[in-house]
């Protein structure tokens, strides 16, 4: 059968191409602090701290805390602390946190964890693991529309681009009691969640770059996705959680393997890898770092919560 190279040479010149703005701006370490208020006593304070951390990238949420937004000057200061500096904003696009200014009591008014009549038909259960936060189809118009505002609202404030979570939030579609059916038909959109999701974040991605073009988008977990060639072009980075540890043991190896093989085409293109470690235990901690430098990896240890600064290195 007769075949064109064209197609194949086409994506691997797209992949090289965003892979060489990744090198240039390639972290040696970064943060995540998501719980800024708890990282010092004032806001002035820790935008102190955060400036003088001396890590290259810096992701934070979106507000200092729930009730006061950073600035642009806030994050101007921050920047200011490292020459290239990245502020990036955390965005959750994958479930509602009904600790959201777009979270409505309505939705769930006796707060039983299952929507209410009055909440919107994107709205799914509470993630049992997460109290506050609930899974939502992602796909639809609704739930775009409030992500899509937060995202207007982050590039106004100043931030250099966005970190997306629960971008794996495709995986509770694909679960089928115990197991898991990858690439699982969404009947709403007839096509399939991860494509779904692919979508989802090209579309938050354009959209954060009508503001700022050099705008970084930072998907975390969800690596099974990089099977899709548009998937790694649009992103710059990727943050990955429990690569090598889960809390205080050792990850499965059967996992760290087929993470690092979904990875592969992002470490061929060059672009960062944030890996992201919780472990307690020193010898732990020894290893996730060693592990991590050996892949090539920008790796971070810290605490669960994100209060902290942590450790972070390449």
């Amino acid at each position: 059968m007769k075949f064109s190279l064209f197609p194949i040479l086409l994506v691997q010149f797209l992949a090289i191409g965003n892979s060489i703005s990744a090198q240039q701006s390639s972290p040696a370490s970064f943060a995540y602090v998501l719980q800024a208020d708890a990282l010092a006593n004032s806001k002035a304070e820790a935008v102190a701290k955060l400036a003088a951390c001396g890590r290259d990238w810096i992701v934070l949420d979106a507000n200092f805390s729930s009730d006061e937004p950073w600035t642009a000057v806030d994050l101007a200061a921050i920047r200011a602390g490292r020459a290239g500096r990245k502020v990036i904003a955390y965005l959750s696009i994958g479930e509602a946190e009904d600790y959201r200014a777009y979270w409505r009591r309505e939705w769930d008014a006796d707060r039983d964890g299952k929507p209410d009549a009055a909440a919107p038909p994107f709205l799914l259960a509470q993630n049992p693991e997460w109290k506050g936060n609930y899974r939502v189809k992602y796909w639809q118009a609704g739930w775009q529309k409030i992500i899509l505002a937060g995202v207007d609202k982050i590039m106004a404030a100043g931030f250099d681009g966005v970190y997306l979570d629960i971008v794996d939030g495709f995986e509770t579609f694909e679960q089928d009691g115990k197991n898991f059916v990858d690439d699982r038909v969404n009947p709403e959109t007839k096509q399939s969640y991860r494509r779904d999701m692919v979508d989802w974040v090209k579309a938050v991605a354009a959209h954060a770059r009508k503001t700022n073009p050099a705008a970084l988008v930072i998907p975390q977990n969800g690596t099974q996705l990089f099977a899709h060639a548009d998937f790694l072009g649009a992103v710059d980075a990727v943050g990955v959680e429990d690569l090598f540890t889960n809390g205080d043991k050792l990850q499965k190896a059967g996992d760290t393997k087929y993470i690092l093989e979904c990875l592969t085409p992002m470490i061929s293109a060059h672009k960062p890898v944030l890996d992201i470690e919780y472990p307690k235990r020193k010898e732990l901690q020894l290893q996730a770092k060693e592990q991590a430098t050996q892949h090539g990896l920008i790796w971070l240890v810290t605490d669960r919560q994100l209060k902290t600064l942590g450790e972070s290195g390449k």
